[in-house]
């Protein structure tokens, strides 16, 4: 590929602009970072990735200069390497994809390797013309500095910069083109036409592709200025040759030989980029299309008329034209008091819209206006791209405040503000909204436990010294900031639906850090992939027994049969969900209890197909432990994914991996949300589980009760995150007794490798004295705890109290981890109080219920008059008919 540099500071520079103009790239050789000449070249750029390189690098505030050129809308800047020697983290959170940097040869021997994943092309100054001495050193470079892609794809860049007279021949032109290797040439050495001493800019650029068919000549794809495909055509060396002198779309046809589109029909073409594929056998033709368009039968392009905002533009500048006098669309384009109206109207809507179809018509209404002020002011669709183009360049950020008219933040605070203000009484200080509820002051001191060296313990209340309201407060978990969430979780998703695999891929790389080749692993598993010690094993073939067993005893094999009168007979009939998706968090963690408690309820429910997502580990292979259970379970496909991608890949389905009606497991707040997302989505046509939130478990105990036992539990779930609640109903515990299970708490916490993650979680949780069983049972009813252990005398007498919770351990030998692994009931359980509503995970979760009904004529008969009554009250006549014309028959009427 040729590169020309252009120096700025030279008179003729605008002219040889323009005769370069259809390069990919050109090289600006700016006198500093703020002169006007190269502030309007990046201001009016179109489709130009212009690399500037100043002609003095300030190295006193180098990221000053550096900033300003890539906000202005530099594509790159090229730095000494003087720069990077000096102190090459300084410019580490640059996007690699925005430096360049200038060496020689010798330089290039001192580079580290921190500059390589700094940088995304490397010029070469190369002092002497082309020979194969040089030539052979250049290539050695090229093939050390493209030994990986880049971050964001593609290779990096090697270029080799020739000194201002120096004319190379085609031959080493393409000699370097073949190895991958771009030429930087003044542009004084360049020219459009064939002149003695230059090179001829088509020629070079052609010197370096490759055509792969028997005529010699390259396919080219002809697109618009929004890159939308108009046809299919070939070119030839002489006709891309003419394209660069002319600025013209000339082709090569096999009837007319050079094709000079739209000579004769006047849809001709300016001509407004020329690109090569990356194989270097194919180009691309940028235009900007005049006259009917591109195909033969005077539409916009050959593969039909042009959709989406590049057909809304094109009609709107016709109709701008051709509105009729007096019409609502001539007055749009005239009055512009009527179009801000409307600008403002649909902007309004959109700001109030809440659903995804509501906001999709909303913004399409917005757009629509938008862009009708465009076409009435001469702005085109391109022109606003330009402006979208130039902002993504920047590489520093507003700081993001609403002007104070629009500041809805600021304004809510106005008005809180002044209603605290007529409050004669004090007011309590107010929580923002990702601040946990406030709690109420511990009726008994507590130390805080968060230092390092401190104490580890629970907040302490007693019931009798709480107000009805400050007991609420500790029925309340902490708010999630779930709009946050979900912004973060949408794009990701959207990316996934549309783009599928290969979005799969890059979000594994950049979540997980993991470089794969395909994203699923298919049955039958491979021996290789779950290699157990015999001890594993056998415990998870034990869990799996015991789990088997009790949710197949959930199984109803007999359909529910009721003749609710004679002749009328109702049915209610299970069946599978046939595609479920089972989420087992991972990665580091070896989680094979989950992808138990998921897998074997969906298989004794028989569903037909089971896919199992979770997080690769490094080296991007699966725990053999979750593959030795996927294999148990007959899960179909593993998708080596995690996170809100994974979610969608199951929910919407990709090249690789099927799509399922129904997603269950638990995750982090970004699974939860893509769940959530997915599930409201009707177009995805999926359901989740339940809800779901941090851990959490609650334990009351009496004087029965041991304090190791107790501390024991509550710390099994204080150690799963940091957001994690556990609750300690103290009944009629002696002060000794209490203190013997705060001692344990502290001491056991101190044991556990997780012990910074418990130090955290357990000063947010609490313990509350109570006298009696009916307040503890009262108050764990209310709060519907994830988890609820009664450490109690005789504890299964107080079983039937439970009313909320996803699962009870009755007693003190039982203990919640054995809930978690392999006493057979499940641990996907709702939180955040959601059992109140949800029931755990079980063998039903995978199945749904179908209700059929049939009649005889004498039931009908018996129940004819009552439906037909019912319809004619409702105004439904057909209702009522259906039944009429039956009865009729049946009484011979």
């Amino acid at each position: 590929m040729i590169i020309p540099r252009i120096d700025l500071a030279a008179e003729d520079c605008k002219a040889q602009l323009s005769a370069y103009r259809l390069l990919p790239n050109q090289v600006l050789v700016a006198p500093t970072a703020d002169n006007a000449t190269l502030q309007t070249i990046l201001k009016n750029q179109n489709k130009d990735a212009y690399w500037v390189q100043p002609a003095q690098f300030d190295s006193q505030d180098p990221l000053a200069q550096i900033h300003m050129l890539l906000d202005a809308g530099s594509d790159k800047v090229v730095l000494p390497y003087a720069a990077f020697a000096a102190d090459a983290s300084a410019f580490s959170h640059i996007p690699q994809e925005r430096l360049a940097v200038a060496l020689t040869l010798a330089e290039f021997e001192q580079v580290q390797a921190s500059l390589l994943s700094l940088v995304s092309v490397f010029i070469l100054t190369i002092n002497d013309p082309p020979s194969s001495t040089n030539t052979e050193a250049i290539k050695r470079v090229a093939q050390a500095a493209q030994a990986g892609l880049l971050p964001r794809g593609g290779i990096k860049r090697v270029v080799a910069s020739f000194s201002e007279n120096t004319v190379p021949q085609l031959a080493s032109i393409t000699d370097l083109g073949r190895a991958g290797i771009d030429i930087l040439l003044s542009s004084n050495v360049l020219s459009k036409d064939i002149q003695e001493g230059k090179l001829n800019i088509g020629q070079a650029f052609m010197s370096t592709v490759v055509s792969d068919r028997a005529d010699g000549l390259f396919p080219t794809v002809v697109v618009d200025e929004q890159g939308i495909s108009l046809g299919l055509v070939y070119s030839s060396l002489d006709s891309v040759v003419e394209s660069f002198k002319t600025g013209k779309g000339v082709y090569f046809s096999r009837t007319r030989g050079l094709w000079h589109k739209g000579a004769s029909s006047g849809s001709t073409q300016d001509l407004v980029k020329v690109h090569v594929d990356c194989d270097s056998d194919a180009l691309q033709f940028t235009v900007h299309q005049h006259g009917t368009g591109f195909c033969h039968n005077n539409i916009r392009g050959c593969f039909g008329p042009s959709s989406g905002l590049a057909h809304l533009d094109q009609t709107l500048q016709s109709r701008r034209i051709s509105a009729p006098a007096g019409s609502y669309t001539q007055r749009l384009f005239n009055d512009s008091n009527l179009v801000k109206s409307k600008i403002m109207e649909e902007a309004e809507e959109l700001c109030d819209a809440s659903t995804p179809e509501d906001i999709a018509w909303e913004t399409a209404d917005l757009i629509y206006f938008a862009l009708v002020k465009c076409v009435a002011n001469g702005v085109t669709l391109r022109d606003v791209e330009q402006q979208l183009e130039n902002r993504s360049r920047k590489i520093s950020r507003r700081p993001g405040h609403a002007k104070p008219k629009w500041d809805v933040s600021a304004k809510e605070a106005l008005l809180a503000a002044a209603a605290a203000a007529v409050v004669a009484a004090p007011a309590a200080p107010q929580l923002t909204v990702a601040d946990p509820p406030a709690a109420p002051k511990p009726a008994v001191a507590a130390q805080s436990g968060s230092a390092k060296s401190g104490r580890i313990s629970m907040k302490s209340y007693k019931m009798n010294a709480l107000s009805a309201d400050e007991q609420k407060k500790l029925l309340l978990r902490p708010i999630i900031q779930s709009d946050d969430i979900m912004a973060r979780v949408k794009p990701i998703v959207q990316s996934v639906r549309e783009r599928g695999d290969a979005a799969l891929l890059e979000l594994t790389a950049k979540f997980d850090g993991v470089q794969l080749q395909s994203t699923v692993i298919s049955a039958p598993f491979s021996p290789e992939s779950m290699i157990l010690d015999e001890q594993t094993r056998r415990a998870i073939d034990q869990a799996y027994d015991n789990i088997q067993k009790f949710h197949a005893a959930q199984l109803q094999d007999q359909a529910l049969v009721v003749e609710t009168m004679p002749g009328v007979v109702c049915t209610r009939f299970s069946r599978p969900i046939e595609r479920v998706g089972l989420y087992v968090p991972g990665g580091t963690a070896v989680l094979p209890s989950t992808a138990l408690m998921l897998g074997i309820p969906a298989a004794v429910a028989g569903c037909s197909e089971i896919v199992i997502a979770t997080p690769p580990r490094k080296d991007g292979s699966i725990v053999p432990e979750v593959m030795y259970v996927a294999h148990k379970v007959g899960a179909s496909k593993v998708l080596m994914a995690g996170g809100a991608q994974a979610v969608a890949a199951m929910a919407y389905g990709t090249e690789s991996c099927p799509k399922v009606d129904k997603i269950c497991g638990p995750g982090n707040q970004y699974v939860t949300a893509a769940k959530m997302l997915t599930q409201i989505d009707s177009s995805s046509l999926v359901s989740i589980d339940m809800p779901a939130g941090p851990s959490e478990l609650l334990v009351i105990a009496d004087m029965t009760s041991v304090p190791a036992y107790v501390a024991s539990d509550l710390l099994s779930q204080a150690e799963h995150g940091t957001d994690s609640q556990v609750v300690l109903i103290a009944v009629g515990l002696t002060a000794e007794h209490l203190s013997a299970i705060e001692d344990e708490v502290h001491e056991q916490a101190n044991r556990l490798p997780r012990v910074d993650i418990v130090r955290e979680s357990i000063p947010k949780s609490y313990i509350i004295a109570v006298d009696s069983m009916e307040e503890a049972m009262k108050f764990s009813n209310e709060y519907a705890p994830e988890h609820l252990i009664l450490h109690l005398e005789e504890a299964e007498r107080h079983v039937e109290q439970v009313m909320n919770a996803g699962s009870v351990f009755v007693g003190h030998w039982s203990p919640e981890s054995c809930g978690d692994y392999a006493s057979g009931t499940n641990h996907t359980l709702p939180t955040y109080g959601y059992a109140r509503m949800y029931s755990g995970v079980n063998t039903d979760t995978f199945l749904k219920h179908i209700t059929s009904q049939q009649l005889t004529k004498e039931g009908l008969d018996a129940i004819g008059d009552t439906v037909m009554r019912l319809a004619e009250i409702e105004g439904l006549e057909a209702h009522r008919n259906a039944v009429g014309v039956r009865i009729r028959d049946i009484r011979g009427l």
